[in-house]
């Protein structure tokens, strides 16, 4: 009899959920994990990133007597204490996963997984001991790590990923440059600059965020630019270079040379597949790209492993690996999944926030599916005035035969609670009419979206 039903390999939001599932459904389970609870998302990613940027926009807002017509001097940011809020938060988030794992009856099992066959897992704690536990089946969920391509530069101590900055860089930058202008590096531009830095953005597309729609990073910038952030667009980075006071960054663009100096760098370009170390040498999964190749039913091509989350998935968010992971239990024990894997959002925490789902006009054209957009410009919506945000707007792309919602992208306060709004729409395959049968109140952001609605009605019945 083995020791275990399951073993997850890795405690963040797909390992932990995917654990809890299993052990409510009847699996004896164990979950391996090295390092604190909750993963990268809880302690180096997503929760403490958004954290620091609460703290941000609370000095900001008494920096400048935000929306009081107030001016406010001689404040200056206390980066220990900023920085002590951030731990805190992930410390007792962490502490509660542990603790729902722990109510599940679910091990918690310290130190490195590594997956010796399909029934078996060895784990090698903090001092070097290495025991060996016998499952039925294995479940990897070990994430993902930042990328740092090989530019000359990038690894000089000081040079920082995001992880590096998160754990423990509690010092307030004069000035930082940051290479990259996804989700990552716009967060990180974002928080800097709220704090007073001089902040630049280099990213290597024609425009930010170059994987959402157009308009959303056109109109970033220009906020972006607004507030002081140096942005670079169509940028290559050439190398990094030690310099007096911090590094400068050599860079072209549209093959001009440049550069730009800061006191920090910090690398954001994406993050790869990580589950070095996962398998034994006599174990060969196959890959996709970085990443683990999984069947429909999460499985490697090593019978009994699956895998769920970063490590295998085209989309890097902790929600997809959360649903990866409680999904593929369910399939193990043959219970039916009733979350819809194909509406994924996503969101990004700027000021205002960006939330996107579905699909834009532009690859709805791309596709051959013939669309309609609605929009609404906020400029007269009460709270977005009162908030005094910039540009905000919410468009929304709906099939323009079946009237089907398709997708939808905003920029706008508060737009990252207002998407799940879309995403249950499409999820249940509504019309923009049907979608707008709601009432919204007043005033609120929210209320916007009948005006887009109906804007995107009066174009489908045209």
């Amino acid at each position: 009899m083995s020791d275990y039903q399951l073993i997850v390999i890795g405690a963040g939001p797909g390992g932990y959920n995917a654990a809890l599932r299993a052990a409510k459904l009847g699996m004896h389970t164990a979950v391996v994990e090295n390092r604190e609870a909750g993963g990268t998302c809880l302690n180096r990613g997503c929760v403490p990133t958004k954290t620091l940027l609460h703290s941000s926009q609370i000095f900001h807002e008494a920096q400048t007597g935000a929306h009081a017509g107030i001016h406010v001097e001689g404040i200056r940011a206390d980066m220990n204490e900023i920085f002590a809020y951030k731990r805190q938060i992930s410390a007792k988030l962490s502490a509660g996963v542990e603790s729902l794992l722990k109510s599940a009856k679910v091990d918690l099992i310290r130190g490195t997984g590594t997956i010796l066959h399909s029934g078996a897992v060895e784990v090698t704690d903090s001092e070097g001991i290495k025991t060996t536990y016998t499952c039925d089946k294995i479940l990897a969920a070990t994430g993902s790590v930042p990328s740092r391509p090989p530019i000359p530069g990038l690894d000089l101590p000081g040079v920082m990923t995001s992880d590096e900055l998160l754990e423990g860089c509690d010092h307030l930058y004069d000035s930082i440059v940051i290479i990259g202008g996804g989700v990552i590096g716009i967060e990180f531009a974002t928080f800097y600059q709220e704090l007073g830095a001089k902040v630049t953005v280099i990213e290597g597309m024609d425009r930010l965020l170059p994987n959402m729609d157009r308009e959303l990073g056109q109109n970033l910038a220009l906020l972006l630019k607004k507030q002081g952030v140096q942005v670079f667009t169509n940028s290559l980075v050439q190398n990094v270079e030690q310099s007096e006071g911090g590094f400068t960054v050599n860079f072209t663009t549209k093959d001009v040379p440049n550069s730009v100096s800061g006191e920090a760098v910090l690398c954001a370009i994406g993050r790869r597949p990580y589950w070095d170390g996962l398998f034994t040498t006599q174990l060969k999964p196959e890959t996709t790209g970085r990443s683990l190749s999984v069947d429909e039913n999460y499985q490697t091509t090593i019978p009994g492993v699956y895998a769920i989350g970063d490590v295998s998935s085209k989309i890097q968010l902790a929600h997809v690996a959360a649903a990866q992971g409680i999904a593929c239990v369910e399939m193990m024990c043959g219970t039916e999944n009733h979350t819809s894997q194909s509406v994924v959002p996503s969101c990004i925490y700027c000021h205002p926030e960006i939330a996107v789902v579905g699909m834009t006009d532009a690859e709805c054209k791309a596709a051959e599916i013939p669309c309609k957009v609605g929009k609404c410009v906020l400029g007269g919506n009460a709270r977005t005035m009162i908030a005094d945000t910039g540009r905000a707007f919410l468009k929304i792309v709906a099939h323009a035969e079946s009237h089907e919602i398709l997708g939808a992208q905003f920029m706008c306060e508060h737009s990252t609670d207002m998407i799940s709004q879309i995403s249950q729409a499409m999820a249940n395959h509504m019309t923009a009419r049907q979608l707008l049968l709601a009432m919204r109140p007043h005033p609120t952001f929210e209320e916007a979206l009948s005006d887009a609605l109906e804007d995107l009605c009066k174009k489908l019945e045209k």
